[in-house]
This record gives C-alpha cells, structure tokens and sequence, in this order.
C-alpha cells in the first residue's frame, strides 16, 4: 500500500496495484456541466482541457475527472460529460496526453464511471447566469430501482432486469473507452444519490426480488458493475470506487454497512475506496465542517483495503494530519483546488517537502504563502 517502513505523509508515494502515485494530494471529481447539448453531447470541451490541466500544472498527482456517464440517459443534466462514445474517446485522449505531458512529473489521471439513475435529466446550474432559458429539449425518462420520485424530480420508470443488465454492460463498456481514452485507472461512481447508491442504500431500494430486500441484493448491482469494469481493464490496472459511507438518515448507509460494501468491493477486485456521504434523499442534515467526512474514510479503512478522505480538507497541515495519523491514505480536494490550482505546490512549501514545478513556472520561485 505505501512506500517504505515509516508512517506516510502528504507527499509520499501510493501504488495501487501496478500503478505508483507520487504523492496522496489528489484532484477529487468536480462536475462541471460544460458540454454543448446540441452540437456534442457528453464530449468534453476546452474548458475541461483548461480546468483539468490547471491541476495538472499546479502539481496535483491524481487527478479524478467529473462524473462522466455511460448512457446518454445516465447524464445528469444534457451538459455533463459521457464516455459512450468514440467522439468523447478522442476528446479525454487530448486531455489525457496534456496532463500526463505538460503536467508535473508523474502526473495521473482517472475518470469517474457513473449513471444518475432517478436524479438525472436535470436542468444545467448555471443557466440563470447566463440569463439563458434551461435547456428545453434535454429532458428523458429516467431510470432508478423503483418509480419513487427524488424530491423535486420527475418521477423515474422502475428498472426491468433488462435495464439492470444493460447498465452493467454500460459500465462495462466505458471502461473500456476509458482505457482507450488514455487513463490511468477508473472510478466507479457509487455515492451521492446517484443510481448504483440508490440500489445500495434502503433509503430508496425497497425492491424485492434480487436486487433488493436484503443488504446482499442491495450491494448486488454495485459488485456486478465492479464485475463488469474489472474485465475491461487491465489487471494492472487499479480500480476505485467511490461510495457514500452514510446517508445521514436513520435506517440508511452507516460506516459499518459501508465497511461490509467495501470489504466485499475488494472480493471483487476494487482497490481503493473515496470516501464521500450524503446525496440519498433530500432531507438529510448533514453536519459540514473542516473534515466531516474523514471518520468514514477511517472507518471503511478498518476493512483493509486503502481509502480517500474528501470533504472540507483546505489546509496543509489538516491533510497531512489525516495521513499521517492513519485515517485515510489519499487526500482529495475540490473547492480548495478551485480556488488555488497551484494547491500542491504551496502545500508542499508549507511542509518543507519538495514538489518542484512544471518549467514554465520555476522563474516564481516558492509557491509558499504571499506575505
């Protein structure tokens, strides 16, 4: 799992299978809602290339990229990205190639598998501030374990066991454009609300045949994705999983449960679990702070397999607390990136660590903090 005897920090290396990370400060997924619906749905842009490739830059070693779906009805809204087809393949490749060429040395990426089930179909965020009408023509029916409605959704068609089937056989299939696509491991999208954690959790699948009832039908959907994508990558390939470790909701997901996913996830062949929460059902109250979910990165990590801490991490010495104390071996941040993309760079000055910088930015000097 790590590299050496002593405790790790911040800025040791991680290898995940065959595949060695240089250091554990990593990019976490930030959907972007940025594809042109009409001329190219799902293909990523030059604002992906830019938006990705500032990370890249700014000396990230992992970078995740936004959820990108494996159906076109498994897009959130008609603006996100996809991986279904060879358009979309060509235009990851180019990003792919920028962040592991013009990057820092050692730069990585991976790219999020995911379907949003009942919660896709949405209008874009951002069309009020662009003083634009949503966008009309991108609405479809969607999909989820029963016809239960997310609150404010339109209702979803409950899924036939034909549905489910073609859904594993999608995951499959994105994985395999993934690899094509140039990344370095792929991420299987199983948080937030989306469709394989609304089979996982009792907050939404009260099914009764084989894919719900027991928490071994409920978990089924999500270890037979992992099936599935495991077979169209290369066995030296990692693959990651990201779930959320609770639903913050009585007689939903807790740690154990999560814990018991991630245990069987690695029967399956996962490597690595991000751990993220929330995102089930609308009245949840999640209790946000500097590092909320951390105790979930901990406790999925007691089950053996490694693990990613996400969620409010925007200080140096917060993240190399959460590594070096043992409660997670990855720290993945959003916000924070988004604000300095050069956030691994200043990191490192903070922890006297060495990370030096692309070529084109050594005239700067330190990246510590502006006096």
């Amino acid at each position: 799992m790590t590299s050496g005897s002593t405790t790790p920090g911040l800025f040791d290396p991680i290898t995940l299978r065959s595949l060695t990370v240089p250091h554990r400060g990593w990019v976490a997924a930030m959907c972007q809602y940025s594809c042109d619906p009409v001329a190219a749905p799902g293909v990523p842009t030059d604002w992906h290339l830019v938006h990705l490739g500032q990370f890249a830059t700014g000396g990230a070693a992992m970078i995740i990229t936004e959820a990108a779906a494996v159906s076109p009805e498994g897009r959130i809204s008609p603006r996100d990205a996809g991986i279904y087809n060879a358009e979309q393949v060509a235009a990851w490749r180019r990003i792919t190639d920028f962040i592991h060429t013009q990057g820092t040395p050692g730069t990585l990426t991976g790219i999020q598998l995911a379907h949003a089930g009942r919660k896709a179909s949405t209008y874009w965020p951002f069309s009020k501030l662009h003083g634009s009408v949503p966008d009309a023509e991108g609405g479809w029916e969607t999909l989820g374990p029963t016809d239960e409605a997310f609150d404010g959704y339109a209702a979803p068609r409950a899924m036939t066991e034909e549905d489910i089937l073609a859904v594993i056989r999608d995951f499959g299939q994105g994985a395999r454009r993934a690899v094509e696509a140039g990344f370095d491991t792929v991420e299987i999208h199983g948080a937030h609300g989306y469709l394989l954690h609304q089979f996982l959790t009792p907050l939404v699948n009260s099914r009764t045949d084989g894919w719900g009832g027991s928490e071994e039908a409920r978990f089924r959907l999500t270890l037979e994705v992992i099936d599935e994508v495991r077979r169209n990558i290369p066995a030296e390939m990692p693959l990651l999983l990201r779930i959320s470790a609770s639903d913050w909701v009585e007689g939903g997901l807790d740690g154990a449960a999560s814990a018991r996913l991630a245990a069987k996830a690695a029967e399956h062949g996962v490597d690595f679990v991000d751990v993220s929460s929330g995102g089930a059902v609308a009245h949840a109250r999640i209790p946000v702070g500097p590092g909320y979910q951390v105790e979930f990165a901990e406790t999925v990590r007691a089950a053996g397999l490694p693990t990613g801490a996400v969620g409010l991490i925007d200080d140096p010495e917060q993240a190399e607390g959460i590594i070096r104390e043992g409660k997670a071996d990855v720290v993945l941040i959003a916000r924070a990136a988004l604000r300095d993309p050069h956030w691994w760079l200043r990191a490192a000055h903070v922890l006297k660590r060495e990370l030096a910088p692309v070529p084109q930015y050594e005239r700067a000097g330190s990246f510590g903090r502006t006096r």
